[in-house]
């Protein structure tokens, strides 16, 4: 008999391209992980893996045990949907999610408190990850449900095997002291008006940077960066010096103080931020739980 185990394992290899990688989404060792593959070899009587200069690549029998290993785990999933949904079908066990740190704070931490409420057999796990290995690990069975954004305007493309919910779109404005002169306009903030003021932004290569690079696209001076932080916490602490401003999403933002204002922009970046779950866990009582929860909060904001 085929051990699930292994079969996960190969899946993740496959995806990932090393044991090492497959080894860390698992949680395993990556000696653990080669084990496993070992011990599916000697009972198929096949290899599985070949070397690929650091990595590994399918062998065309491991390539046909990865495309049949789909249709075995969602059979496994109805199975379990099935169990859990005897007598009163109340979502019960683990949900493992998986997000993006800002859609924690801003959507997941705050529904929380009411799910445990309602489901107070289930526990929910939450790891972060950016949305594209948030949807691999979906997809993959190593989380049940993902939470991501679009790239820069662009969808993350969705694997066929999932399927995708919209709960917000996420808009950044311009955080300042109070002091600042930004603060006494009462319209919004032109790309115009935030020229020639110092900053604080996201690093390059985030999507906060794209939004603050794409502010001055029209603008010919270049804009003031004093201060690289990926952390808004951080950010707000340095905008309360009133030395510099800063781009930040509502989604990211806490409570501010009494000497921070925020002011909308006329032309304001936005990303639209997602639900992502297997087509085979629709089912799932503790899936749709927490969908209806989020589902919920964001119609209470609209």
């Amino acid at each position: 008999m085929i051990e699930v185990g292994a079969l996960r394992a190969l899946r993740s290899v496959a995806a990932l391209g090393t044991l090492a990688r497959a080894a860390d989404e698992l949680g395993f060792t990556a000696s653990a992980v080669s084990q496993q593959i070992k011990r599916l070899e000697r009972q198929l009587g096949v290899t599985v893996l070949a070397p690929a200069g650091r990595g590994v690549v399918l062998t065309p029998a491991g390539q046909a045990i990865v495309d049949s290993a789909t249709d075995v785990f969602q059979a496994l999933e109805r199975c379990a949907e099935a169990a859990q949904s005897v007598g009163e079908g109340a979502p019960r066990g683990t949900l493992r999610v998986v997000a993006f740190s800002t859609a924690v704070r801003g959507l997941l931490a705050p529904v929380l408190p009411r799910l445990s409420t309602r489901c107070p057999d289930l526990t929910v796990h939450i790891t972060e990850q950016d949305p594209d290995r948030a949807l691999h690990s979906v997809d993959a069975g190593t989380a049940d449900l993902a939470i991501g954004h679009d790239a820069d305007g662009l969808p993350v493309p969705l694997p066929s095997s999932l399927l995708q919910r919209h709960l917000h779109t996420d808009v950044g404005d311009v955080v300042m002291h109070g002091t600042h002169p930004l603060a006494r306009l009462d319209r919004p903030l032109t790309s115009a008006d935030l020229a020639g003021h110092a900053w604080v932004t996201s690093p390059p290569g985030t999507v906060c940077h794209q939004w603050f690079r794409r502010l001055f696209a029209d603008v010919p001076e270049h804009p003031d960066v004093r201060h690289l932080i990926d952390d808004f916490t951080t950010q707000l602490s340095l905008v309360a010096s009133a030395e510099v401003i800063a781009l930040i999403p509502r989604l990211a933002r806490p409570p501010l103080r009494d000497d921070l204002v925020a002011r909308p922009l006329r032309r304001p970046p936005t990303r639209e931020v997602h639900a992502a779950w297997r087509r085979s866990a629709n089912a799932s009582p503790a899936v749709q739980a927490l969908l209806a929860e989020l589902a919920a909060a964001t119609n209470a904001e609209e």
